[in-house]
């Protein structure tokens, strides 16, 4: 049933890509020579110049949009066949061991998200300018960001020797399809003001079309309500309010001790209203809740909030050493647009035998998490796709702690580093940015990266590291960090010694970092180390996530530029 409901989705996008292909009047001439600067500009980035040709070649048309229209429709096939082969084999082996269940399990989710991020990639194309498409690239490639990191993610659930011949027929059946052409799509839509130049396009030609996030005088976007807009002033300018205090009235409370409408925090997700309007807000009350939480895509806006992340604390413990799929091992998931997190904390109890155990997985766009804590070991933040903003929290664990495959920025935060286990090293950062396009990575700003004080007598022969690539182009900038002493002079290490794979392309960087562990003359080569302010300010938070067109809605602060260079 699924795989007709794709079928007729993908059918619309069919429709739009036809509809604007004719042919040039003259016959060819100066169509076909307006179609050849038009490929020859949009491939000139390309990693890949024979496919990049083979895609955009038959589009024979004078709109220049159709370019990125057929791109965007050319992915959405090639997910639509790797999403029928999951099912298919899902079909075939679901009677076998549970983890290659899971992992097939986990593929349709990810690829019927991926599904999601193509119909609002092309809904875009189809209804804007070709100047419009070039202001919202940054739209498009936060939204094919996310394609491949469902692509990767769904390679990365078949994690054993027994479940790697399954992973191997959906990887060369379709999957490194979806790799290849989605990073195409990122390469083109990166190319996007290439084309303007080719079909003699002036951008300022016309107006552009309203913006999606545009801002008012107030630094809130202009589709904001009224009253959300009363709610976050009173949230910004109050802090971190309890249920009711300041005018606040939540829509749902949750107390353990049977004083608030519900005793769990799932239960009140899950009361959110069919198409509610504007934000939901919930306030947990002091407690340990020991539950697992999927807030799904259907419940946007949630604002979620506790008395501190010291007294609301959402606990869990499932691991991967114990039977589960890291991405199943979060104790709290939020798929959904616009959620924000204040005053709470989320942690994974497993420890470091626990092995890969998830505190928070983050997928939707326009995450906020402020004053919060992620306590954990091994991938203790599963940054997972799309914008996400995090101030004033405490994020701690071991090995790969903060990873995943989203663009992400973390401010004023203290970044603890614990004491792994046996044989174990500590690593802060592992991105999983996959494709030279991809908007994607982990910048950290402004915070402190220090030992926990059972690690402390121990941080010096226990090692420990800024960062390594997980994937071929992973990407971590620190930027007025204040880091320990804790931190090996070299900063990074390859994926996996000696071997070094991934360090080819690796974007690991630094700016205006000072303490002890901040002296970068015996940073890894293949590293960036210093890079000039010029380069830095690319990963500040109006560059980087588009801060003002969405952060002001939270009511978090947040530093536009740099703070102290």
């Amino acid at each position: 049933m699924q795989v007709l409901v794709v079928g007729a989705v993908i059918g619309g996008v069919v429709v739009g890509v036809g509809r604007n292909q004719k042919t040039n009047e003259n016959g060819g001439g100066e169509g076909v020579s307006t179609h050849s600067k038009a490929v020859k500009a949009l491939c000139q980035n390309a990693d890949d110049q024979n496919l990049c040709h083979e895609v955009l070649n038959p589009v024979d048309t004078s709109d220049p949009k159709d370019y990125i229209e057929t791109v965007v429709k050319t992915t959405m096939d090639s997910v639509v066949k790797a999403f029928n082969m999951s099912d298919r084999l899902s079909v075939e082996h679901g009677n076998s061991k549970p983890g290659i269940k899971m992992a097939l399990e986990d593929c349709k989710d990810l690829l019927q998200s991926a599904i999601h991020e193509l119909e609002a990639s092309g809904l875009l194309v189809r209804e804007s300018t070709i100047q419009d498409v070039n202001e919202r690239a940054s739209d498009l490639k936060n939204w094919l960001g996310a394609v491949v990191a469902y692509q990767q993610s769904c390679l990365d659930g078949f994690d054993t020797d027994g479940e790697k011949k399954v992973q191997e027929q959906l990887q060369t059946g379709s999957l490194d399809n979806v790799g290849k052409i989605t990073g195409l799509a990122l390469d083109v839509v990166s190319g996007v003001s290439n084309v303007l130049g080719a079909f003699n396009l002036n951008l300022n030609l016309k107006p552009a079309s309203r913006r999606l996030l545009e801002v008012d005088q107030e630094g809130y976007p202009t589709w904001f309500s009224a009253a959300d807009r009363k709610l976050l002033g009173q949230f910004s300018s109050k802090g971190s309010q309890h249920g009711g205090q300041g005018g606040i009235i939540p829509n749902a409370v949750v107390a353990k001790d049977g004083s608030g409408q519900y005793k769990t925090v799932l239960d009140a997700i899950n009361s959110y209203p069919k198409n509610h309007q504007g934000k939901f807000l919930i306030y947990v009350k002091a407690g340990v809740y020991d539950e697992y939480i999927t807030v799904d895509k259907k419940k946007p806006n949630i604002l979620l909030y506790g008395d501190g992340p010291t007294k609301t604390i959402i606990t869990g413990r499932k691991n991967f050493n114990e039977g589960t799929k890291t991405m199943r091992t979060a104790t709290f998931t939020t798929l959904a647009d616009d959620f924000i997190a204040k005053s709470i904390a989320f942690e994974n109890t497993a420890g470091p035998q626990g092995h890969q155990a998830v505190a928070l997985r983050v997928q939707g766009d326009r995450s906020a998490f402020f004053d919060c804590a992620m306590r954990g070991y091994q991938d203790t933040l599963y940054a997972h796709a799309h914008r996400q903003y995090y101030r004033n929290c405490e994020i701690s664990g071991t090995v790969d702690f903060i990873f995943g495959y989203a663009t992400t920025l973390i401010q004023n935060s203290k970044i603890i580093v614990r004491r792994p286990g046996p044989n174990q090293q500590n690593i802060v950062v592992a991105d999983g940015t996959d494709q030279k396009s991809m908007p994607t990575g982990v910048v950290m700003q402004n915070s402190e990266i220090m030992p926990e004080a059972a690690l402390f007598n121990d941080r010096l022969t226990v090692k420990s590291y800024l960062a390594r690539p997980w994937k071929a182009f992973s990407r971590a900038v620190f930027i007025e960090n204040v880091i320990g002493d804790l931190i090996q002079p070299e900063g990074y290490i390859p994926w996996a010694p000696p071997n070094e794979p991934n360090t080819q392309n690796a974007y690991f960087a630094e700016f205006a970092n000072t303490g002890p562990g901040a002296n970068t003359q015996s940073r890894a080569k293949w590293g960036k180390g210093l890079i000039s302010k010029t380069e830095a300010a690319k990963f500040t938070a109006e560059q980087w996530i588009q801060a003002s067109s969405w952060l002001p809605a939270t009511g978090i602060p947040f530093d536009a530029g740099f703070t102290k260079a």
